[in-house]
Order: C-alpha cells, then sequence, then structure tokens
C-alpha cells in the first residue's frame, strides 16, 4: 500500500474548490494538504488570522518529516497576509522559490500603507485613508490640468465642466490600464502554461 505525504498530494489538491478542500481537511485522507492550501488561498486574500488557523492544523495533521516545509509555508504566506513584504521575500527564498520581484514587493508594502492589516491601530488605519484620499485628489488635479491644457487653445473651460471633464478623463484612462493590465497578465500566464 503506497502511502502518499501531504506535500506530494499538494499538486493534485490545488485544483479543488474550498469546498471541496474543507471537506478534505475534515474527514480526508489528507487533511494537512488540504489545510495548508486553504491558509494559502486565506492569505492570498490578506486574512492572517484564517491563514494561521488553517496552517495550524496543516501543521498538527502533518508528518514530523513534512513539518518543517509547512512551517516555512505559513511563514511565507502569513508574511503576504500580514503584508510584510521584507519577511516574505525572504520566507520565499528559504523555500527554494524565486522571490518575488522589487515591483511586486513595492506594490505589497503600498498596499500595507493604504490598507493595514486588520487589528492596526487607528493611527495606520487614518493614514491609509488619508493617502487613498490623498491619491483621489491629485488624479482629479492631473486630470482637471489635462483637460485646461487641452481646452485651452479653443478658449478654456469652465472650472465645473473641466473638474467633470477630468474625472471622466481619469476614468477612461484608468479602464483602460486596467484593460491592458488583464490582457498582459492573461498573455503571462498562457506563455507559463505553455512553456
Amino acid at each position: 500500500m503506497e502511502q502518499r505525504s501531504a506535500l506530494a498530494a499538494m499538486q493534485q489538491l490545488e485544483q479543488r474548490s474550498d469546498d471541496e478542500l474543507e471537506a478534505e481537511a475534515k474527514a480526508g485522507k489528507y487533511k494537512a494538504a488540504a489545510n495548508a492550501i486553504l491558509g494559502a488561498r486565506a492569505a492570498e486574500r490578506y486574512d492572517a488570522k484564517a491563514s494561521r488557523e488553517y496552517f495550524r492544523k496543516a501543521i498538527a495533521a502533518a508528518r514530523p518529516q513534512e513539518r518543517m516545509q509547512l512551517r516555512r509555508m505559513a511563514d511565507a504566506s502569513l508574511a503576504l497576509a500580514e503584508r510584510r513584504a521584507g519577511d516574505l521575500k525572504t520566507a520565499v527564498e528559504r523555500l527554494g522559490q524565486a522571490p518575488p520581484s522589487n515591483r511586486q514587493l513595492l506594490l505589497l508594502r503600498l498596499m500595507g500603507l493604504v490598507a493595514p492589516p486588520p487589528g492596526s491601530s487607528i493611527f495606520l488605519r487614518l493614514r491609509g485613508i488619508l493617502l487613498l484620499i490623498g491619491a483621489i485628489v491629485v488624479l482629479m488635479a492631473i486630470g482637471l490640468g489635462i483637460v485646461e491644457l487641452i481646452a485651452l487653445p479653443f478658449g478654456g473651460i469652465g472650472l465645473g465642466g473641466g473638474i467633470l471633464l477630468g474625472v471622466i478623463l481619469v476614468i477612461v484612462v484608468l479602464g483602460v490600464l486596467a484593460l491592458l493590465g488583464r490582457r498582459r497578465q492573461r498573455r503571462a500566464a498562457a506563455a507559463r502554461a505553455a512553456g
């Protein structure tokens, strides 16, 4: 009778839905693998509390020789969920994987500023709200400036109309950037799947 380890079963279980993984974690053969995958998915949703609980269950259900690898996975997932970019890079390197790019780490740091993890102090939350409001004001000012600059040769535009057109311009530009970003992600995913 062949005994497969939890880590070997992970690739097979990754294709399953969260409900199927919950059932596997409760009564299945590969409880440790199912809990580890659920913990990683919770970390991707930035839910550190749920991720920590899933990994605790995974480590408890794992064989002794698998526990160190699961702890390393837990460290990387919790660093992501808690938006700790430096710790994430170190933890991913300890897993033997390529670390996130500097751009990805910068975005994680920015997200940590704008949306601090749950349980953060009220000052960190206020800072995030103020940064978000500031970013919106700056985008609107840039949109208004571009609209005013374009309308200047035609005699200018009033402030109310300029603000409205500036907001529309910003929305269109952000929509186009989002569309291009999704296309780029699809191409990268297709290239990874092909190669």
